[in-house]
């Protein structure tokens, strides 16, 4: 098979991605693109691309003969970013959230039915070795039937909040590294959603990215009950990315301590009273030396092997528009729902 062109836009985020894709046996990178010349230039040398393969402008980059678009560019740039590289043809791979707006997701589901190529988010905490093989217990009945789960992400980035685009991004908007994993565990989408946290005591004056913390409540399909905990101000080393889901039979938890640590489970009729201790890892240990390459543990090599599958297959990949936008959405409901005193709100499906 030909190795795919793949262009990386966002030198950083994108460009993480790109020891994967460069040396991947279906894949190769020939073009980066980014606003600072300084970095381009320098990733470009990284990469072993010539001048010819640099763009400053992002049309330019859809317009070169590249057959996937990586895009790790700002929240606010993906809608539209996403949209003119599915009509040009191009597969897309986006970094989270799919967009800012309802009015963006929905932009996106559209161009992305109307286009033959395909669109995947980027939503790595799937992609953690914990959160696949919790899969496979759920999935072999282990827990029952689910019925509530709750996720914290608690990340201060105070300095990165004074950015212009990040300060107008409320902290439950940044969703879905929580709901991501607790969706494909469930296997289920959100149908109603409310929230509270609407002060900026922290950080004052610079927008709602700087509200000190939201706590949203989601209702899916199935009748589940969700809880996320999101702020990108408060105060807690290290940050804590924590997960619990529970059943009718047992449950499982991560620990608090980063993405590495040790959790807990009960399952039913084969652990004693008092449940059991596990490791948890964002690393499979039995992944080839090259899963590593990628960031956030074995995490985005499968990611990255699953969105190429889907393109040499021409199937929906996992997170395809439609999952994207169940983790998407529901995040923008939640902080409107805050915003009008914690009212229960429909959250849409797009599909």
């Amino acid at each position: 098979m030909k190795k795919l062109k793949v262009g990386m836009v966002g030198i950083g985020r994108a460009t993480s991605y790109g020891n994967v894709f460069a040396r991947h046996t279906r894949t190769r990178v020939t073009a980066l693109c980014d606003v600072n010349s300084q970095s381009l230039a320098k990733s470009g040398k990284e990469f072993g691309l010539k001048d010819s393969q640099l763009f400053l402008k992002y049309e330019d980059l859809v317009n070169s003969d590249v057959d996937v678009v990586v895009l790790g560019t700002p929240i606010p740039c993906h809608a539209g970013q996403v949209v003119a590289a599915l009509a040009a043809g191009k597969h897309v791979l986006c970094e989270v959230t799919a967009a800012d707006t309802l009015k963006g997701c929905q932009d996106i589901v559209r161009a992305a039915k109307k286009s033959r190529a395909r669109y995947m988010l980027a939503e790595n905490c799937n992609y953690m070795h914990f959160a696949r093989e919790w899969k496979r217990h759920i999935d072999n009945g282990r827990l029952g039937r689910l019925h509530y789960a709750e996720a914290d992400y608690v990340h201060e980035i105070r300095e990165l909040v004074l950015d212009k685009w990040r300060a107008n991004r409320a902290p439950i908007h940044y969703c879905s590294h929580s709901l991501g994993p607790i969706l494909f565990w469930m296997d289920d989408y959100i149908v109603r959603a409310t929230a509270s946290g609407s002060k900026a005591t922290i950080i004052k004056d610079v927008g709602i990215g700087a509200i000190d913390m939201q706590v949203a409540l989601f209702e899916t399909k199935k009748g589940a009950t969700i809880k996320v905990l999101r702020s990108s101000v408060a105060t807690r080393r290290p940050a804590a990315c924590a997960y619990s889901i529970y059943g009718t039979k047992g449950f499982l938890e991560t620990g608090r301590t980063g993405y590495d640590n040790i959790g807990l489970r009960y399952f039913e009729d084969i652990d004693n009273k008092n449940g059991r201790q596990i490791a948890v890892s964002s690393s499979d240990i039995d992944a080839p030396k090259e899963a590593l390459l990628g960031g956030h543990g074995t995490s985005e090599f499968y990611l990255v092997q699953d969105f190429l599958d889907a393109i040499e297959n021409d199937t929906p990949p996992p997170i395809d528009y439609v999952k994207g936008m169940d983790m998407t959405v529901p995040g923008l409901i939640a902080h409107e729902a805050a915003m009008k005193g914690g009212v229960w709100l429909d959250v849409p499906r797009l599909i």
